[in-house]
């Protein structure tokens, strides 16, 4: 007996409390999936963002085991190697290669870090890293044409989502979303396959856009605003691209809805490197007078101890004597100054002196391996409720107004997961609790009857097929 196709459908930074709740009766389709199935809190990796996060799924390894901590990863130790986190760095064998090596066909739309493409065993279409419409996005090369072809013009992002323009960000996103949904109901019925997979962008760039505007607890909401229901609209239009994703495949296909993240609304902004200046971790060679990144200023490396990035999350790393260049942290002492760093972040204070919450987490205590260059320290600001702002010049160690432009979410630990079918039989039923990202690879892998990797992280949640 064969096993039936699997669509996966991905939407990314989709959160429990809108998927599941807030939104649940404006998505009749999702709602449908959800109710004839299983569903579960996905918790994300270790930070809970894009680039590791969609790779760590597919591949069931974490994110030190994967040498990839974020979009931009330290190359080497000098100051200014950074490296992008694309698909030449993913060393990982993921789920549709492990499927191609058993025969079975994939198609791969959209899903992070498959810029540059690589051969498999079907048809991809790269991702959100891609950087112009003249790339080579596809594979095999000539599926390019038909997919500018069926799009218009294929857009891979949402530019400049961090705007204050949001008449024109709503727009762009709507354009982008029409776009990837008619290339996926192209591909879904012109190529053969067992595996499908897409991931939509859209979603996170909304919450990213608009989370104020919906949200009554974000401390800039203002009741009657014109994009009130930006968000809650995005979202049923999600579930009718879904509907019409779904009309297209048999009613035994098995749909997995699944998120690599959560999102939630941002609380501010912890400026990490004005901190380091002020607790004397970090000195420069000039002051700017304006919010600078620190990338673009001169560091005095001879009197600096550490130095962080912004994001999401916050990086610290350590100006270690003998691994970087002007080093001055004895060896002998690295502990004590991760020690004392660990303290001073968890120590930290919101703007009216309440306890922030704050985590600053040593990479060997939560990876299975550290490769590549990790952090000394993954730093998460009131646990994720504010973002690390890598900027100096902010004039002082809290900011309401973010460094790269207007963002008004964070991201959470927990994302969705739905297991499901169109219309036959799901393979599993109910409320799932909490289950691990690294869970996803190897639940695909039991649907088609396949063996897990040993290497494996995560565990099946189906019984084998």
């Amino acid at each position: 007996m064969g096993h039936p196709k699997v669509l996966v459908i991905g939407l990314d930074s989709a959160p429990p409390s809108l998927t599941y709740d807030t939104y649940r009766a404006e998505m009749p389709t999702l709602d449908g999936l959800i109710a004839r199935g299983a569903r579960a809190e996905l918790e994300s990796t270790s930070p809970p963002i894009t680039v590791p996060a969609w790779t760590s799924m597919m591949t069931s390894k974490d994110p030190g085991q994967l040498g990839l901590y974020g979009f931009r990863n330290r190359k080497d130790h000098s100051y200014d190697g950074y490296a992008f986190a694309t698909s030449s760095l993913v060393r990982e064998p993921r789920l549709w290669d492990l499927l191609g090596r058993a025969g079975k066909r994939s198609v791969v739309l959209g899903v992070p870090q498959t810029y540059p493409p690589r051969p498999i065993r079907g048809a991809m279409v790269s991702c959100f890293l891609t950087p112009t419409n003249e790339s080579s996005y596809t594979f095999p090369e000539s599926l390019k044409s038909e997919v500018e072809r069926v799009a218009d013009g294929y857009v891979f992002d949402v530019e400049n989502f961090r705007t204050s323009d949001k008449a024109g960000l709503l727009e762009r996103v709507y354009a982008k979303t029409r776009k990837h949904w008619a290339v996926a109901r192209h591909l879904i019925v012109s190529q053969e396959w067992d595996y499908f997979m897409m991931v939509e962008m859209g979603l996170d760039r909304m919450h990213h856009g608009f989370w104020s505007f919906m949200d009554p607890a974000h401390r800039k909401y203002e009741a009657g605003n014109p994009f009130e229901t930006a968000i809650r609209d995005y979202y049923r239009a999600l579930d009718e691209e879904l509907a019409a994703l779904l009309a297209l495949v048999s009613d035994d296909t098995i749909v997995v809805v699944v998120s690599d993240h959560g999102s939630k609304r941002m609380a501010g902004g912890l400026c990490f490197n004005e901190w380091l200046m002020r607790e004397r971790f970090l000195t420069l060679g000039a002051t700017p007078r304006e919010p600078t990144p620190i990338g673009r200023v001169p560091i005095d490396w001879g009197r600096t101890r550490a130095w962080g990035d912004g994001g999401y999350y916050g990086r610290c790393f350590l100006n270690v004597r003998g691994r970087e260049p002007e080093g001055t942290i004895d060896p002998g002492d690295y502990e004590r100054v991760r020690d004392d760093l660990v303290a001073g972040i968890e120590a930290l204070a919101d703007e009216n002196g309440l306890p922030l919450r704050s985590r600053a987490v040593r990479p060997e205590e939560i990876y299975r391996q550290v490769r590549g260059v990790a952090p000394d320290l993954l730093v998460y600001f009131g646990d994720l409720d504010w973002r690390s702002v890598g900027a100096v010049g902010m004039g002082g160690i809290h900011t309401f107004e973010n460094d790269t432009g207007p963002d008004e979410a964070n991201h959470d630990w927990h994302g969705i997961l739905v297991v499901s079918s169109v219309g036959g039989t799901s393979p599993c039923l109910g409320d799932l609790g909490v289950a691990s990202i690294y869970d996803v690879a190897p639940t695909l892998l039991a649907l088609f009857g396949c063996e897990i990797p040993p290497d494996m992280i995560g565990r099946s949640l189906v019984p084998p097929a």
